[in-house]
Parts: structure tokens; C-alpha cells; sequence
């Protein structure tokens, strides 16, 4: 808010459901949380709208913009690529075996009722039209960095991927001089005639 707001954006910061101070226990990564960020959007009345957004926050960034045509820019700093490979690779850095992996998953659909594959930021990427900027840490042990590039090889418009040196998971935006440089993205990247 302190960066944004004296350039004359105004700044919406929200929990995701399961998430901070909203309510819910159940968190569906992206697949329900896109409808609800929807619902943000829907209450604000003019101007841009760049949709910022760290790891889940990312995910769910991307695939809101993919059904949302008021999106003008995402940021999505550390996304995974689609739920079931995040999962799978962070299960293996447990030493859980493939089968306890696959039965937490499959739990998982039963009780939140969603199918794993729609968690996708990869799969909601390729109908994303506002421009994306990428950020990645280059020491992320959590997310590898493969996710962001599957993610920007998937876009088919305008992107960009940042990989910041010397992080790892949701540090790219304290990195020093990155908000610098996503800044220079939204100047760059959101018209002047979308800016109030």
C-alpha cells in the first residue's frame, strides 16, 4: 500500500479462505479461491486491476485471470505449476513413497470435493491474455523453478520470468530491489489508459 497507493492504485489485501483471518478449514488451491478473488474484483469499480501474488496466492492469481477478463497484470512470485506435481515433489523431499502420496491426494478430492487437476496454473496459463510477470527464487527447494518456467511457456501472452538470485520460497518479493523492478513491470506492462 505504502508503494502503490501514492501512485493512485488502490491496493485490496485479502486472506484466502482457510487462510489468515477468513473463515473455512479447507483450502482447494486455487479451484474455489479463483471464484471468491472474483468476487473481490467484482466490488471494485474502475481502474486497473493487477492481481499480485506469492506461491498459493500466485497460483490462485493465474487462474483467476484466466476467467477473468478485468484482470490487467498478475505478478505471481513462486507458483507451483499444477497441484499433483507440487505435491508429488514435496511428498518425495519427505521420503513418502509414491502410493502414500497418491492416497493423500485422493483423500484429498474426496473430502474437498474438487478434482486435484483443476489446482492448475499451468493448464489456466494457456487462456491467460493480461501480461505476467514471473518472479523465482533460484535457491527455491520448495517449488523448483521448473514450475515457474512450465508456467511461462504456457502463456501465450505477454510474459516475463525473473529469477531472483540468492532466495528461496516466498522470498523473491523482500528480495532487495524487486519491487523496483515489478513497479517497472506495471508501468511498463499496464497501459496508461487503464490507470485512473
Amino acid at each position: 500500500m505504502d508503494r502503490f497507493g501514492p501512485r493512485g492504485f488502490d491496493v485490496v489485501a485479502y486472506d484466502s479462505r482457510a487462510h489468515g483471518a477468513s473463515s473455512g478449514d479447507l483450502c482447494t488451491y486455487g479451484v474455489r479461491e479463483r471464484d471468491d478473488l472474483r468476487r473481490v474484483i467484482a466490488t471494485i469499480t474502475d481502474g486497473p486491476v493487477v492481481l499480485i501474488g506469492g506461491s498459493l496466492g500466485a497460483a490462485v492469481a493465474l487462474q483467476t485471470a484466466a476467467i477473468e477478463p478485468r484482470v490487467s497484470g498478475v505478478v505471481a512470485a513462486e507458483v507451483f505449476s499444477d497441484l499433483r506435481s507440487v505435491a508429488s515433489e514435496r511428498g518425495r523431499r519427505m521420503w513418502l513413497p509414491p502410493w502414500v502420496i497418491g492416497r493423500a491426494l485422493a483423500q484429498a478430492e474426496t473430502r474437498l470435493g474438487f478434482d486435484i487437476d483443476s489446482a492448475s496454473p499451468v493448464e489456466a496459463a494457456r487462456h491467460v491474455t493480461a501480461p505476467v510477470l514471473l518472479l523465482h527464487g533460484d535457491r527455491d527447494a520448495e517449488t523448483a523453478a521448473s514450475h515457474s518456467q512450465r508456467v511461462l511457456a504456457a502463456l501465450g501472452g505477454p510474459r516475463t520470468l525473473i529469477m531472483v538470485p540468492g532466495v528461496g520460497h516466498n522470498q523473491t518479493l523482500s528480495a532487495p530491489g524487486v519491487w523496483d523492478q515489478v513497479a517497472r513491470w506495471i508501468d511498463a506492462s499496464v497501459t496508461t489508459r487503464d490507470v485512473r
